[in-house]
């Protein structure tokens, strides 16, 4: 019987009477007029929306016009969020106008969503009975990095097979893309952790498995991903991922992916035996060549495919994700020490340290 038919079998959940959408935003005057009004169209019937733009200083007019809007929205509000990070908007957001919701919707400014975006998660998340609704990721961008950026981010060359990035299987997973929360399951576990710059969803699918949460990936539900338009912003973003992922892995141990594993020790791998090969025979660095060609075969692959000369930016993209990544995620050792997450004890039971995997 597959995930989806066993939610069937279940029954429906209890009804949904208050949703709350969540918007962090910093800078998004571009967007977030345009994310406001898509999100607004096919709404669930006969429940309580509440939109909340969480903005943390902007400074390129998102502010006036989300106030704009909220004058003449009732359903719109603007809330300032002095930590400047995604966790701390949404944790703020739920905090101040959770009370009485059902269920959370996170939604990012930089992406594009389906009409009845917040219907078709409200419906999942009733259906399966889960503690949230996790979605895959399309990568799609008009400049010619962010094509390539995208192109190359579903292949495995860029994503190692990861179920959210482009998935087209519907199922109960460790980890994805979040969407969907149950504000009293949110709560239960203490919200994101406002110390996470980077990871903040990974590392709280942990905490919620690890007390017995459900994750529910609906690959029917998508939300289209606008990547970084420069090789910079690509780098800093991927640097601070794998700074993220490295205190992940030592706050919950069996988090790690063999496919996340893979890319610092291709690094340090990689790295010794480019200087081998450099100090003692070139054919030591074989593997930084074959990794090179690699790279370039994957740029010409996708260059002739989507018959596009973008697409041999691929391979540099590629070295930017991998690296960046890669040295973040070996920072992130140095820079920040972490502890071991211990699940909260049952009334008669002792803490036990959680086993979750993301």
């Amino acid at each position: 019987m597959s995930a989806r038919e066993e939610g069937q079998r279940r029954g429906s959940a209890p009804a949904v009477g208050g949703v709350l959408v969540v918007i962090p935003t910093l800078n998004e005057a571009r967007h977030i007029g345009g994310i406001l009004q898509r999100l607004s169209e096919d709404l669930p019937t006969d429940v309580r929306t509440t939109f909340v733009v969480a903005d943390g200083g902007s400074t390129d007019g998102t502010i006036g016009l989300v106030e704009a809007v909220a004058a003449q929205r009732a359903d719109v509000h603007l809330l300032h969020n002095p930590l400047r990070l995604q966790s701390a908007a949404v944790n703020l957001a739920v905090e101040r106008f959770g009370d009485g919701m059902d269920v959370l919707v996170r939604c990012d400014a930089h992406g594009a969503y389906p009409a009845g975006f917040v219907r078709q998660l409200v419906a999942t998340i009733q259906r399966e009975r889960s503690d949230s609704v996790v979605i895959p990721m399309d990568s799609t961008g008009g400049a010619c990095l962010q094509k390539a950026v995208a192109w190359v981010s579903n292949t495995p060359v860029g994503t190692g097979g990861s179920a959210h990035r482009g998935g087209r299987v519907s199922g109960y997973v460790d980890h994805g893309h979040h969407a969907a929360f149950r504000i009293d399951s949110f709560r239960r576990v203490g919200g994101y952790d406002e110390t996470y710059s980077h990871n903040e969803d990974a590392e709280y699918d942990c905490r919620l498995r690890g007390v017995g949460g459900r994750i529910f990936l609906d690959a029917e539900i998508r939300q289209e991903y606008f990547p970084r338009d420069t090789l910079r912003g690509m780098w800093k973003q991927y640097f601070n991922y794998g700074v993220g992922r490295s205190r992940t892995v030592r706050r919950h141990p069996t988090s790690i992916r063999l496919r996340q594993l893979a890319l610092p020790v291709h690094l340090v791998f990689a790295t010794l035996s480019l200087i081998a090969g450099v100090a003692i025979h070139p054919v030591l660095a074989a593997w930084p060549v074959l990794y090179t060609a690699i790279l370039a075969a994957t740029g010409v692959m996708l260059a002739l495919k989507h018959r596009s000369i973008c697409g041999l930016l691929a391979a540099p993209a590629a070295f930017v994700m991998h690296t960046a990544w890669s040295l973040g995620f070996l920072w992130g050792f140095v820079k920040v020490r972490e502890t071991r997450w211990t699940a909260p004890a049952v009334e008669g039971e002792e803490s036990v340290a959680a086993s979750c995997a993301a």
